[in-house]
């Protein structure tokens, strides 16, 4: 996988299915939509009308089914023709699991695509999940041909016109930046440390035409960002704050994306144990995350100011390492006094958003992280966790991740009632709860929000991402999505405006999310 090129074309054209083996993904109802005329050329001479059409009766998805056409060279495979609510009328995870699973092996592959013009975005960054980056399996690195997968979308339904040239560069910036990602969390520290984030970061901001602002290791300390210094003073690679800014003429308003870079997690002095610390290489997703929706928005013409901020930091274990009972200073003029080195996620996030505000002077702060362990159970392996102080953003969220794929579900926003849990005798706050039982992701999240202040006018929007940053030990690219959709309004382009949430009245909003309902005959 790790030496596929994805191209994404309106015509795949036609081949033989022996020389190059196809996929033909959909939900049933719309395959059976496709005229046998549009695909006789990808499936001739091997197969036939006649057993297309007896393929087609044979499936019976629950929730998925497939069958092959012509020995392992052509499969046609059947996403579930009904999800419920809180899924994605995409089916998004069912379209990566068919791929994966599904797609005939070779050098030069196709694979078609049947959906509806408001699924086409959730797809195709589905579609990118399937193929990872990052391998360092020996046999890989002997093998020097180049491989392709080639993907056309034939539309159905409403607006079944042909995919226009702006809507593939669309997707072809969005999947990139969703496979960068993936790539950059799995990496491990011995090569993905800080110094080599930064290079990500670097690479980025020469191929936008951004420079970008770092501030490292003692400059921190100088500058009062005792939270990122604190995390990161114990590692031989120095912790770093990032910044990729895009100011784009008339622009009416700032935005600001935090994200959670910690390259590696111990625990620090308060260890993890040997069963919980492997995988803690993908407690960078978040700024992972950013970083890939940063390069395609800016690429797809942002017309407001964006800030990408990445909060870097390794979390070690040595003798310049912050212990339990110490008291750091952060950016926001905080005092925080540490009872648990493992919480370190928030103070990174907490210097993060300071900066945003009072540097950046962002009208909107939204953070990304990998923050805690408690999101999976509260929210599960596939959404994320949303806490914010608008109710507007909480619905803009969820409906976005439900036009992307990258699914999210609201956690309980009440700082009246939670942020005593991090009250301390000695300094402004603790940095973890004195109760794990009473909704420890909503705590974690209010004490970043708690560094701009419970009364700032600004929208504030945390997305916790842990569990579904990775599925079993692959990366997914998670966030990239969310973050084109939920800012699509912000954009040139029309894709982007399809999927986003923001931007239209309430009444219209409504409407879309009835027509889905209809559409897909939620459960």
């Amino acid at each position: 996988m790790a030496n596929v090129g994805l191209q994404f074309q309106a015509s795949a054209g036609d081949a033989d299915p022996q020389s190059r083996p196809l996929l033909l993904l959909g939900q049933l109802p719309h395959l059976h939509r496709v005229p046998w005329s549009h695909i006789r050329g990808k499936l001739q001479p091997r197969v036939t009308e006649e057993l297309w059409q007896a393929a087609l009766s044979t499936l019976n998805p629950n929730p998925t089914d497939s069958c092959p056409l012509y020995l392992n060279c052509a499969t046609v495979a059947a996403l579930p023709s009904r999800v419920s609510r809180h899924n994605s009328p995409s089916a998004a995870h069912f379209v990566t699991r068919l791929v994966r699973t599904c797609l005939p092996p070779g050098t030069h592959r196709c694979v078609l695509m049947v959906c509806e013009r408001p699924d086409v975005f959730a797809s195709a960054c589905a579609l990118a999940r399937a193929f990872p980056l990052f391998t360092h399996r020996s046999g890989v690195a002997r093998r020097t041909e180049k491989k392709t997968v080639t993907v056309e979308f034939f539309l159905v339904g409403q607006d079944n016109g042909p995919v226009e040239l702006s809507t593939l560069q669309c997707l072809t910036n969005a999947t990139e930046g969703v496979r960068l990602a993936a790539r950059i969390v799995d990496t491990p520290c011995n090569e993905m440390n800080t110094d080599t984030f930064l290079e990500e970061i670097k690479k980025v901001g020469k191929d936008l035409g951004i420079v970008p602002t770092v501030i490292r290791d003692e400059e921190l300390k100088m500058r009062g960002f005792g939270g990122i210094y604190g995390v990161g003073k114990a590692a031989l690679h120095p912790p770093a704050l990032a910044v990729l800014s895009h100011t784009p003429e008339g622009a009416t308003q700032t935005i600001a994306w935090v994200g959670k870079g910690i390259v590696y997690d111990t625990g620090g002095l308060s260890i993890k144990g040997k069963t919980t610390m492997p995988g803690m290489k993908r407690d960078c997703g978040g700024a992972a995350a950013i970083l890939g929706a940063f390069r395609a928005t800016v690429r797809q013409g942002f017309k407001d100011n964006l800030h990408a901020v990445f909060c870097l930091a390794e979390n070690a274990v040595g003798p310049c390492a912050t212990r339990p009972d110490d008291i750091h200073l952060l950016y926001s003029g905080k005092t925080v006094e540490i009872n648990n080195t493992d919480a370190e996620g928030r103070l990174v996030l907490a210097d993060g958003v300071a900066y945003a505000c009072k540097d950046l002077s962002a009208d909107i702060i939204l953070d990304v992280a990998t923050l805690t362990g408690a999101q999976g159970i509260a929210t599960g392996k596939y959404h994320a966790a949303v806490l914010t102080n608008s109710a507007e953003w909480e619905a803009a969220c969820v409906t976005a991740g439900r036009k992307c794929g990258d699914l999210v579900h609201p956690l309980v926003y009440c700082p009246e009632l939670h942020f005593s849990e991090f009250t301390s005798a000695v300094a402004d706050m603790k940095n973890s709860v004195a109760d794990r039982d009473n909704s420890p992701s909503s705590c974690a999240g209010l004490f970043i929000a708690s560094h701009i202040g419970f009364d700032w006018p600004g929208i504030w929007v945390h997305l916790d991402i842990a569990s579904p940053v990775h599925a079993g030990e692959r990366a997914t690219g998670f966030g990239v999505a969310l973050l084109l959709a939920l800012f699509g309004r912000a954009s040139e382009d029309p894709l982007l405006n399809l999927v986003s949430p923001l931007g239209c009245e309430a009444d219209a909003q409504v409407e879309d999310m009835e027509r889905d309902s209809k559409r897909r005959r939620l459960v």
